[in-house]
């Protein structure tokens, strides 16, 4: 009975036919027609020979066509980047020079009212105006310093990976985050004052501070109590960027700065709701001498 049961065969597997046979059978069988035949001869070999140089040729033209179609728009492409750095490098000193005449008429606004206004109202002006941002301030502080690290980018072909190292808008965020919890009463970032309507926030590749681009090395600087730097040592903020900053080459440090000014905010830009004409308060329907409930209501 047992030599009756058919016999079952297993196929090897795709791996062990590989290294079994590593030559594709196509290839073993053009070796053994070529072994039966003979090498390519005659008018066939030419035929072979002449469609190789046929096509290196085509290549070869496509190639300087295309070489030479690149270099024609060159001229074009470099005039278009010309053009538009130069627009934004206008835009960039009007923009300065429109900031500057701000600080001027600011300043000349401040002249007049201090004139204006008794010792102690002008002082006490002063103060809201340095609590908020909208006033220079001078004292003692920290300043934080952050730089990318390197791209590792292949220097000709400009290839590269992500850069772990590269300083993003919420590292700036959460410096400044940490250094207000650890005591600071006024912060800028390259000059730019935060207040309680400033964002930090990434446009592109670009981080804004507010409305202004700001570019690396990037620098907080903030003015509080003494212990402000050792508070903000112990920070997670800070513990975080040290382990980047070991770990895929970022640049972070922290420096103790005496007499350290910090410049004024522009005069921010308040929405205020107002009630649209055609509204009318609701009418309260309460029988006459009873008085309404808290929930609206009457008893």
């Amino acid at each position: 009975m047992a030599g009756d049961e058919p016999r079952r065969t297993y196929a090897p597997d795709f791996l062990t036919q590989l290294f079994r046979d590593p030559l594709d059978p196509g290839y073993a069988d053009a070796a053994a027609r070529r072994e039966r035949v003979g090498p390519v001869t005659g008018w066939r070999r030419g035929t072979v020979r002449a469609v190789s140089v046929l096509t290196l040729v085509a290549l070869g033209f496509l190639l300087a066509v295309a070489y030479r179609q690149t270099i024609a728009d060159e001229p074009g492409r470099s005039q278009a980047r010309a053009g538009l750095v130069s627009q934004i490098n206008a835009r960039d000193e009007e923009t300065d020079e429109l900031t500057r005449r701000a600080d001027e008429l600011r300043a000349e606004v401040a002249r007049q009212r201090d004139a204006a206004l008794s010792g102690d109202a002008a002082a006490e002006l002063r103060d809201l105006e340095a609590s908020t941002g909208l006033g220079r301030v001078r004292g003692d502080g920290v300043v934080v310093t952050v730089a990318d690290g390197p791209t590792g980018a292949d220097a000709v072909t400009g290839a590269g990976g992500t850069n772990l190292g590269r300083v993003l808008d919420r590292d700036l965020q959460d410096i400044a985050n940490a250094l207000w919890s650890a005591g600071a009463e006024a912060i800028s970032i390259n000059g730019q004052r935060l207040t309680a309507t400033s964002t930090i926030r990434a446009a592109g590749s670009a981080i804004l501070v507010g409305f202004r681009p700001v570019t690396g090395p990037y620098e907080v600087s903030a003015i509080g109590p003494d212990e402000m730097a050792d508070r903000f040592q112990d920070s997670g903020a800070a513990r975080l960027l040290r382990s980047v900053a070991n770990e895929y080459g970022m640049s972070f440090g922290v420096r103790r700065v005496d007499d350290l000014t910090l410049p004024a905010a522009g005069e921010p830009r308040l929405d205020y709701a107002r009630p649209s004409p055609e509204s009318s308060p609701p009418v309260s329907r309460v029988a006459p001498g009873v008085s309404p409930s808290p929930s609206g209501g009457g008893r």
